[in-house]
């Protein structure tokens, strides 16, 4: 597909503006685009819709300087006039900092998002089409209200497209429909469930997929349907855990997690696959991984789109020890530690080239109802591989 022929015009001179929290990602998609571009042979290529359509880097010079009060503004040192433009932004890379009255800060995601709103507004109105490329949907855990809260995710997106913002992409939202918030423009939530089948061979090569020998589970009921489409398309058995709370309680914002209690047949002998949105503090996903192992079942995948180890990597080692698990697999959609890069367990699922192919489809205009739902790709890399 890379290579093909697009006969649709581009809706405009491709642009990326990676901000620093995402520019290792933003670099890599650019490198594959910058190859397919060069590498296709399109018989308009030279005509004038066809503008700038090959390049040795699609990537806009953008920075968000601060002053010494720790407010900033956007910058975008080229012009995007006509462009389609693509900005990319990780609101989860804590590694940044910036300097607050003489202090060092770390960047939040609300700093993030503030950043990708300066660099939205410096691109004032010039760009034909903006397409923000959020994969961890910001405020995406406040989805919904319970009592007297604020509904930060809808406010968010409206803000978004109150500013120009065409289209939303993002991965594995904590619950879609909050794109009822803007029914008017575009959004998608997409599923890297092929990179993560890729990357279970990648973690066991010689790995055998079959419904006697793995299953699929899901850590709670609010993760059923992503864990069923997986098993649905590796004809796979699926199993669930769900959260007894103390609803008399709050700690940390959150009724306390009481006991997992399983639903789903015999796990004895079996490869289970723990597919999640996200880890957090990652209590919740060893704790069904130190359940399951208790059923005996065999070699333990946790998989997770989103690797945040909010209180850092040292209960995932002491659990590796104790063979609680086999295999840890998150995407480089966030930020990832050298500290996690390097764990004997931890393989990275790499999203880059997926993001390429969906931009380049995009700015061509062409759907990506395929790309959204790669069936196809899965079978043919399983008759490949599941031998």
């Amino acid at each position: 597909m890379a290579t093909e022929t697009m006969e649709t015009i581009p809706v405009g001179a491709l642009a990326l503006i990676p901000l620093d929290s995402c520019r290792t990602l933003g670099e890599k998609i650019d490198q594959h685009l910058v190859t397919w571009r060069r590498e296709r042979d399109h018989a308009h290529k030279s005509t004038l819709a066809f503008r700038e359509y090959e390049k040795d880097s699609y990537i806009v010079p953008s920075s968000v300087p601060r002053f010494g009060s720790g407010e900033a503004k956007g910058i975008i040192k080229d012009s995007v006039r006509g462009d389609d433009l693509y900005i990319l932004v990780d609101v989860c890379n804590y590694s940044l900092t910036y300097s607050l009255c003489g202090r060092t800060n770390h960047m939040s995601p609300d700093d993030h998002f503030q950043d990708l709103k300066r660099i939205i507004a410096a691109a004032e109105g010039k760009a034909k089409r903006i397409t923000v490329i959020m994969p961890f949907l910001y405020e995406g855990r406040q989805h919904k209200r319970s009592g007297r809260e604020s509904l930060d995710c809808a406010l968010a997106l409206q803000e978004l497209t109150n500013m120009g913002v065409d289209n939303i992409l993002t991965f594995d939202a904590h619950d879609p429909r909050v794109q009822n918030a803007i029914p008017l423009h575009g959004f998608e939530t997409i599923q890297p469930v092929y990179q993560f089948i890729k990357g279970l061979f990648k973690a066991q090569p010689g790995l055998h997929i079959d419904k006697d020998t793995m299953m699929i589970i899901s850590p709670d009921e609010g993760g059923m349907s992503r864990a069923i489409y997986m098993a649905n398309v590796l004809g796979l058995d699926m199993g669930m855990f769900y959260k007894r709370r103390d609803y008399s309680r709050i700690v940390d914002g959150r009724n306390p997690i009481v006991a997992h209690e399983f639903l789903g047949s015999n796990v004895e002998g079996k490869d289970m696959v723990i597919i999640d949105d996200m880890i957090s503090s990652g209590d919740s996903m060893l704790e069904v991984a130190s359940a399951l192992k208790a059923r005996k079942a065999r070699h333990i995948f946790l998989c997770s789109t989103f690797g945040l180890f909010t209180n850092g990597l040292e209960k995932f080692d002491r659990a590796y020890e104790q063979g609680v698990f086999d295999y840890l697999l998150t995407t480089n959609l966030v930020y990832q530690t050298p500290e996690l890069l390097a764990r004997p367990y931890y393989t990275s699922c790499d999203l880059s080239k997926y993001l390429a192919y969906i931009i380049d489809t995009l700015n061509h205009d062409r759907s990506i109802s395929d790309l959204l739902s790669p069936i196809d790709r899965i079978n043919r890399f399983l008759a490949k591989t599941n031998l």
